[in-house]
C-alpha cells in the first residue's frame, strides 16, 4: 500500500486537479482493483492494488502536463490494461508470483480485462461478499471491506472505528495476511454464502455512510461522496435477486432519507447548521421519495431490523409537520437502544428525550450515560444547559472542543460559546 499512500500525498499537495483526481479515484480505485483481482485472485490482491496505484499516479503527472483527456474514466482503465499487461510479459515476476499459484487455463486468458459496466458490476458485488468472510473475525472483515472496496484510508477506518490507526494498521496486516492464506477468488457466490454474509456486508456500508454524513476527517464536517458511494453500494444489492431483502432496502431508505438534508446540513462557510434551524427549502424532496419507496420495500414480511428502526427514525425527521413526531422518534430509539445499544444512539435518544420531556429532564438521562471522553457527549450536555445554566453550558462546549479533532465541529461549538457569552452578558 506504499504507493497508494504516496498517491495520496501527492494530491494533497497538488496544485493542478486537485479536487478532481480524488474524486475520480474515490469512485474508480476499488472498481479497478476489483476487476484486476478477478485474474489476480484475492491473494495477490496487492499486485492489482499496485497497478491502480500506478495508474493514478501516472495521471498525476501526465494530466498536470497536458491537461485533463475527453473521459478521464476511459483513460484509467486503458492505462490500467496496458499496465496489467504489461506486468504478465515481465516473465521473471511472473514465474516467481503468479503462475505457480494459477491453472493452465487461467493463463490463456490472463491477458483480458475487460472495464465494462457489468463485469466492473459482477466484481465489486462478488469482492465485498468473498472479502466479508468467516475467516476473519466480523470487525477485521468491515475494515478489510472499507479498505479493499470503498477506498478507505487507515485514518477514515480508525475513525469509523474510534479506534487508533495503528490498531487498525494491524487489524488490516491480520485479515490481509488470511485472505491470502485461504486463496479466496472473486467469483460468484452461492445463496447460502451470501446469506451468511449479507450482515458484515450491511454494517460496512452503514460504515462508509456514517463516516460520509459526520465526518471527522480532512476538516470536513459532510463528504458527500462517500454518503454517494455508500448508496452506490447499496443500491447493487437491491439490483440483484439474492441480496434484495428487507434488510438492504431498509438500509437504502435511511441512506436516502438522511442524504436528503445534506445540503441543509451546512451554511456557506461549511459551519453546521443545528437540525432545528435547517433551511427544510434545501431538502431534497426527489430523495425523501425514494426514501419512502425503499421503506415501504422493506416491510414487506415481518422482519425488523435495527436499519429498519433507524430508516423509520430518519422518515419522521424529515416530516415537520407532525406534531407527535418526537414521540415517533424516542419511541423508536428505545426499540433501536434495546436492539443494539451504542453511544451514538443513546445520545441521540437522549436528544429525542428532551424534545419530548424538556431539557431539565434530559440533563439526568445524559449524565447518567457518562461518556467522558466523547466529544458529542459534552456536546449533547452543552446542548441541554443552554437554557438551563449558561456557565455549565460553555463549560462543556469547552470540553467538546477539547476532545473533538474536528476543525468544523470546533468552529461551530465556538460559535455557540460566543452566542452564549453575548446572550449572558445582556
Amino acid at each position: 500500500m506504499l504507493k497508494l499512500e504516496k498517491w495520496w500525498h501527492l494530491m494533497t499537495t497538488a496544485n493542478s486537479n486537485s479536487e478532481l483526481l480524488p474524486h475520480i479515484f474515490r469512485k474508480e480505485y476499488a472498481k479497478m482493483t476489483a476487476v484486476l483481482c478477478r485474474h489476480f485472485g484475492l491473494q495477490h490482491i496487492e499486485i492489482a492494488e499496485d497497478i491502480v496505484s500506478d495508474t493514478f499516479l501516472k495521471a498525476t503527472e501526465v494530466w498536470a502536463i497536458h491537461g485533463l483527456p475527453e473521459n478521464p474514466v476511459a483513460w484509467l482503465h486503458t492505462v490500467a490494461k496496458n499496465k496489467a499487461k504489461d506486468y504478465f510479459k515481465r516473465i521473471a515476476v511472473f514465474e516467481t508470483q503468479v503462475k505457480k499459484n494459477i491453472k493452465p487455463d487461467e493463463i490463456a486468458n490472463e491477458q483480458v480485462f475487460e472495464f465494462s459496466d457489468q463485469n466492473i458490476f459482477d466484481s465489486q458485488l462478488a469482492m465485498i461478499f468473498v472479502v466479508c468472510n468467516s475467516t476473519n473475525p466480523t470487525e477485521a472483515q468491515i475494515c478489510l471491506a472499507l479498505q479493499i472496496l470503498c477506498g478507505f484510508s487507515v485514518e477514515e477506518i480508525a475513525n469509523a472505528f474510534l479506534a487508533k490507526p495503528e490498531t487498525i494498521k494491524k487489524r488490516l496486516q491480520r485479515a490481509r495476511n488470511h485472505l491470502r492464506n485461504d486463496n479466496f477468488q472473486i467469483k460468484s457466490l452461492s445463496k447460502t454464502e451470501i446469506e451468511f454474509r449479507l450482515d458484515t456486508v450491511l454494517k460496512t456500508l452503514y460504515l462508509l455512510f456514517n463516516e460520509g454524513y459526520f465526518s471527522k476527517t480532512n476538516n470536513q464536517l459532510i463528504r458527500q461522496e462517500l454518503c454517494s458511494e455508500a448508496a452506490r453500494l447499496t443500491l447493487i444489492l437491491t439490483e440483484n435477486t439474492l441480496t434484495n431483502t428487507p434488510q438492504v432496502n431498509a438500509l437504502l431508505a435511511l441512506m436516502c432519507f438522511q442524504s436528503s438534508r445534506l445540503e441543509a446540513r451546512t451554511n456557506d462557510n461549511g459551519e453546521a447548521v443545528l437540525f432545528d434551524e435547517q433551511d427544510r427549502n434545501l431538502w431534497n424532496k426527489t430523495l425523501i421519495e425514494k426514501g419512502n419507496y425503499y421503506l415501504i420495500n422493506a416491510c414487506k414480511g415481518n422482519e425488523v431490523s435495527k436499519y429498519h428502526l433507524e430508516a423509520s427514525i430518519a422518515y419522521w425527521h424529515t416530516t415537520p409537520t407532525d406534531q407527535n413526531k418526537w414521540q415517533h422518534i424516542l419511541q423508536l430509539y428505545n426499540q433501536l437502544i434495546l436492539t443494539e445499544y451504542s453511544p451514538i444512539i443513546a445520545m441521540n435518544r437522549t436528544f429525542a428525550y428532551a424534545k419530548v420531556y424538556g431539557h431539565n429532564k434530559a440533563i439526568p438521562e445524559a449524565e447518567k450515560l457518562n461518556l467522558a471522553d466523547h466529544s458529542y457527549y459534552y456536546g449533547l450536555l452543552g446542548y441541554l444547559y443552554a437554557d438551563v445554566n449558561i456557565d455549565t453550558a460553555i463549560s462543556h462546549y469547552e470540553q467538546a472542543i477539547k476532545l473533538t479533532k474536528s476543525k468544523t465541529e470546533k468552529q461551530t461549538l465556538a460559535k455557540e460559546i460566543a452566542r452564549l457569552i453575548e446572550q449572558n452578558c445582556r
